[in-house]
């Protein structure tokens, strides 16, 4: 079977990336608080968490034997740096997540502004520091929390998708981390580790996200970079992945295979 080509591989990081702003962000905006005959029936932090999770968790089985499911910026400068994907790769996947968050933030947009009285400035789910953090973190605490989620979370991800790892968990693994990142740091800056998700809905949202989309930029590359760099030397590689994909195996070895014994 041939390999996916270089427009299947962003098709899959475009649709990944929408998928994931629109149902992390989406759920926060729709879901997070909501009144039901005075009753709060919302899904609050936790839910947004596990929303957020899923996303991962179902994109990385359905595209991760296409693109390697990264759908995100900080993900796939991990993966280059590690040599899991080729760099020639790297600002193709960085334009279509960009462009996947923000046709997910533009929806979660269209769909809000169907509700009267809907106002986006504040609630688009941007990330923030300062007065734009929802638990008034400084800007010194975010940076910190977001270069360290981040680090943690690609170390999870090269982990996970390692040739020695466990073949079949690693969508699970890495759904399941990004969820615990989230339960950690909404209160902090509202979870960004991901630069796509973080653009795609602050120009939105306004209400300062614009000007401090920088920090979303500059401390989630700064982490996967320092993961990317440190996963061989900590843990050293059974091969060098560079030139395709990270694939999860057990997918692949999952799909009809031709019996070459049969005459």
């Amino acid at each position: 079977m041939s390999p996916p080509t270089m427009f299947h591989r962003l098709s899959a990081e475009f649709v990944g990336t929408f998928w994931l702003v629109l149902g992390g962000c989406g759920s926060a905006v729709f879901a997070a608080k909501f009144m039901s005959d005075d009753i709060s029936v919302g899904i609050g932090f936790l839910g947004v968490a596990l929303a957020f999770g899923l996303t991962v968790l179902t994109g990385v089985y359905a595209f991760g034997t296409i693109s390697g499911g990264h759908f995100n910026p900080a993900v796939t400068l991990g993966a280059a740096l590690a040599g899991r994907v080729e760099w020639k790769a790297v600002p193709g996947y960085w334009i279509v997540q960009v462009i996947g968050g923000l046709v997910g933030g533009l929806v979660i947009y269209l769909i809000a502004s169907g509700r009267e009285g809907f106002d986006p400035v504040g609630n688009m789910a941007a990330n923030g520091y300062g007065d734009n953090s929802p638990g008034g973190y400084s800007l010194v605490a975010v940076l910190i929390a977001e270069v360290v989620l981040t680090a943690i979370f690609l170390l999870v991800i090269l982990g996970s998708t390692d040739d020695r790892a466990p073949k079949g968990f690693a969508g699970l693994s890495i759904g399941l981390s990004l969820t615990l990142i989230h339960l950690i740091s909404i209160p902090i800056s509202n979870t960004s580790v991901n630069p796509a998700r973080s653009t795609g809905v602050a120009f939105f949202n306004a209400d300062g996200a614009p000007g401090q989309l920088w920090v979303f930029w500059l401390a989630p590359l700064v982490g996967a970079a320092v993961a990317g760099i440190a996963y061989p030397y900590l843990f050293g590689r059974a091969e060098k992945l560079a030139d395709r994909p990270v694939r999860d195996d057990a997918l692949e070895a999952a799909k009809p295979q031709t019996d070459t014994t049969r005459r």
